[in-house]
């Protein structure tokens, strides 16, 4: 039988509310994971000599924990503003994999909409809305769903990092807070390791990123994604990636 094309029935603003909520919850959990990392940067980016408000300034247009970490560690050891820059572009390529994935569901929304997600679009809000986006079950109001799930990262990732950067000093190291980046990533990537090649990817681009710690720039943890690809589209290509992991 010939699939049908999914009637776009009227939208009430509950239903609107509902999948706008229902991002919310989903979310809730990681977001709740990513506040000491958020604390974390507030209190380096103000050691490292950055003014207040140029700190929170940087939490909301870069909206990148990743790139704003390795920029103020680069800011400390006094990189030159065009490395600080390229090492910031490069850590944030893995936005593009995300957007390439995001753009078949997302391309029939107004131009606004797509800007809108665009920005929203960070790690934590993808690994939700993907999961979504990907259920087959039909819906219009998947976007709305998304809208909810980055909004509330935005905002406890806004929040979090202010509270470093206004209130670090008062934070105990004893606390370390610190590892719980680590443990933030690990449950964003362990429930999509469903496939032999996700689960082949994780392991040896894992591997790699310990093996190359020492590299300068943080340049082990390029290498590390670029393992990761590769083995990972080569599993698939071979035709390996057949069963669950």
């Amino acid at each position: 039988m010939a699939n049908r094309p999914i009637t776009k029935h009227p939208t009430s603003t509950a239903d609107l509310l509902r999948a706008f909520a229902s991002g919310v919850k989903a979310e809730l959990p990681i977001a709740i994971a990513v506040i000491p990392f958020g604390m974390i940067y507030g209190v380096l980016a103000v050691a490292a000599g950055i003014p207040p408000l140029v700190a929170q300034a940087m939490s909301s247009i870069v909206f990148a924990g990743s790139a704003q970490f390795i920029t103020v560690q680069l800011i400390v050891s006094g990189a030159i503003p065009g490395v600080i820059v390229l090492t910031a572009a490069i850590v944030n390529l893995r936005h593009a994999l995300y957007s390439a994935s995001m753009a078949p569901y997302l391309q029939p929304l107004h131009p606004l909409w797509k800007w809108l997600l665009t920005y929203l679009l960070t790690d934590e809000a993808y690994a939700v809305a993907i999961t979504h986006y990907q259920d087959q079950r039909p819906s219009i109001n998947k976007h709305w769903y998304f809208l909810g799930a980055g909004l509330t990262l935005w905002a406890t990732w806004q929040s979090s990092s202010g509270v470093g950067i206004f209130l670090g000093a008062q934070v105990p190291e004893s606390w370390s807070l610190d590892f719980t980046l680590a443990l933030t990533f690990i449950g964003l990537v362990v429930p999509t390791l469903k496939q032999r090649s996700s689960t082949a990817a994780a392991i040896l681009a894992g591997v790699t990123a310990v093996l190359l710690v020492s590299l300068p720039f943080k340049l082990g943890l390029i290498m590390a994604a670029m393992v990761g690809i590769t083995i990972g589209m080569l599993v698939e290509v071979r035709g390996w990636n057949s069963g669950s992991s």
